[in-house]
């Protein structure tokens, strides 16, 4: 085996879908072996033996994954409650797997995934994809382009055949619930768990007390000022 081959072997096995319990695969979508696969490649020590070597890797990658879509939608975590949500990260993934080179792609069409698969959310189906189409928003507000805004004496200077934009990174969206309370409420306990890493973040939604959610349509427009979403 050369040691390109050997990359891509251990890449695919890194990468294959977990269990339903989030442990490594025991065979591949073949069929072979993957205690079999391990062993030809990965040496067994005293403690582990190759295939569980593997799966450490194996599931790290997963849970890094899942993490990574955690910090972009904490509110639809705390919803769902983490089962249902891990159950929604796996399935996802599993059908839009990393293209990018940078996690912020990651979790990009999880808002579409979510409308089209209402097993994951039950009767707060309407719900759950309002409150991920917002926690998007927010994700594309932060990092979106800027144009430089125009100045007071710019300003005074527009006549009838100047033309004004909007900046890019603004998101409007049209909501069937008041999810910006439910979003605000999630995040709003510990602003430093919000940017802290997954853990944390499930450990604030835990203990926050989330508003009742009856329906309400609203108009919410998502924007950047001096680095700060509103």
């Amino acid at each position: 085996m050369t040691l390109l081959e050997l990359q891509r072997r251990m890449e695919q096995d890194v990468r294959r879908p977990l269990t339903a319990e989030l442990t490594m695969q025991p065979r591949t979508t073949e069929g072979e072996s993957m205690e079999e696969i391990a062993a030809a490649y990965i040496r067994q020590n005293s403690e582990l033996t190759s295939f569980e070597r593997l799966e450490i890797y194996n599931r790290q990658y997963w849970f890094r994954a899942i993490g990574a879509v955690s910090e972009d939608y904490p509110a639809v975590q705390a919803l769902l409650g983490d089962e249902h949500f891990d159950a929604l990260v796996l399935a996802y993934l599993k059908q839009r797997p990393s293209t990018s080179w940078t996690l912020r792609d990651l979790s990009a069409d999880l808002p579409q995934f979510l409308q089209k698969h209402s097993e994951f959310a039950g009767d707060q189906h309407r719900l759950a994809v309002d409150i991920a189409r917002l926690e998007w928003a927010y994700v594309e507000a932060f990092d979106g382009a800027e144009i430089e805004p125009l100045a007071a004496d710019e300003l005074a200077q527009l006549g009838p055949e100047s033309t004004l934009a909007l900046q890019p990174h603004l998101r409007l969206l049209v909501v069937d619930y008041p999810v910006d309370e439910f979003v605000l409420a999630v995040k709003k306990p510990d602003e430093k768990a919000v940017t802290s890493g997954a853990a944390q973040l499930r450990q604030a939604s835990a203990t926050t007390t989330l508003p009742e959610m009856a329906p309400e349509q609203r108009y919410l427009a998502v924007h950047r000022y001096d680095d700060v979403v509103y």
